[in-house]
């Protein structure tokens, strides 16, 4: 643990040492990596969007073993077992919860009364907005550099946007992986940031050997690009065969995609057919989706099982911000929040002794 300090309004609200935040990203928040985080002064989280219900408990108490430090889940409101991710972290009294689409106010309500912190991620003014008037304690601010599911607007717009029209602390996410960004954070006036790409090429990422490697090898940013074709929302990964061959498929092949990755996703989670008709159609009323993308929601947690998890790169999907193409090294979390730290203070002194 280092002994130099950055403390922000996050710091507080989360009990954390630095205001950084690791993000819960499917298939790799694991308990493993969201403990480091913690451990080095950081914010982890655990994403428990693709486990079985019956999963969630013991990855919560694994992350309990591996830490003293408070940590937090990542999930969708609107998954199979959603409500038992609620009960599970209000037992465990886990620290915070991050959420998306679709929020449930009575589950807010139900973990703002259990002191847990409510931290939803939005991609627009909008989003913003309404997650605070629904009981957010916080927001985290994605802009369209950002990995996976992201929005249209660049961080650079959307966080000063955000930081007028609220009056909770704003972490900023999409772009961010070094001392330069968060010093830059900061200064805009956000309380923090957010990183996946960066916290997934660390060395305790479980991601495969060959799929970091994939990783690091891409070097042109502007081939990490933004696809509709993975689940029908705008997802932003690196271009490889299965993203070459999804923007090239008709709608017949996308709906053999759709169909075939349902069915392992159901027999993943043990979701029941009317559980995940439900949650369908809850996206439809909630989130403004076409029954087409509806339909193909299943496939990104399947694609992402192939390339991050069973160690395919050009089989599965790669989600990634747009900064995986400057990253040329794998860090401990340790060794990334402390050299993250020193020199976002190195530089935001040089600023003020200007």
């Amino acid at each position: 643990m280092v002994s130099i300090s950055i403390r922000t309004a996050l710091c507080d609200l989360l009990d954390c040492q630095f205001p950084i935040i690791q993000t819960g990203m499917g298939r790799v928040a694991t308990p493993k990596l969201a403990a480091a985080v913690s451990n080095a002064g950081g914010f982890g989280f655990i994403g428990v969007a693709t486990l079985a219900p019956e999963q969630v408990e013991p990855a919560i108490l694994q992350t309990k073993a591996l830490t003293d430090q408070p940590f937090g889940i990542n999930f969708q409101m609107m998954q199979p077992g959603a409500e038992h991710v609620v009960d599970m972290a209000i037992k465990h009294r886990v620290r915070a919860i991050v959420y998306s689409r679709a929020p449930n106010p009575k589950w807010v309500a139900r973990l703002k009364a259990a002191d847990i912190v409510c931290l939803p991620t939005v991609a627009n003014l909008r989003q913003a907005v309404k997650a605070v008037s629904m009981g957010a304690d916080a927001v985290t601010v994605q802009g369209a550099e950002g990995g996976g599911h992201t929005g249209s607007v660049p961080t650079s717009i959307l966080l000063p946007q955000v930081l007028d029209a609220v009056s909770v602390p704003v972490v900023a996410a999409g772009g961010f992986s070094n001392g330069r960004g968060l010093a830059a954070a900061l200064a805009c006036g956000a309380a923090g940031i957010a990183m996946g790409t960066r916290f997934l090429m660390t060395r305790e990422s479980p991601v495969p050997p060959v799929t970091l490697q994939r990783y690091l090898d891409e070097k042109d940013p502007a081939r990490i690009i933004i696809s509709t074709k993975v689940d029908g929302l705008r997802q932003r990964v690196i271009v490889n065969r299965l993203v070459t061959e999804l923007e090239q498929a008709g709608s017949l092949r996308l709906l053999f995609y759709a169909l075939r990755n349902a069915l392992a996703y159901r027999r993943e989670t043990g979701a029941s057919l009317p559980t995940l008709l439900a949650s369908a159609i809850r996206l439809l009323r909630e989130d403004s989706l076409t029954v087409a993308q509806t339909m193909m929601a299943a496939n990104a947690p399947m694609m992402l099982e192939k390339s991050l998890v069973l160690g395919q790169p050009d089989a599965g999907i790669l989600p990634a911000g747009q900064v995986a193409g400057a990253i040329d090294e794998l860090l401990s979390c340790e060794e990334l929040i402390k050299g993250i730290v020193v020199d976002a203070l190195e530089r935001l002194l040089k600023v003020c002794n200007r």
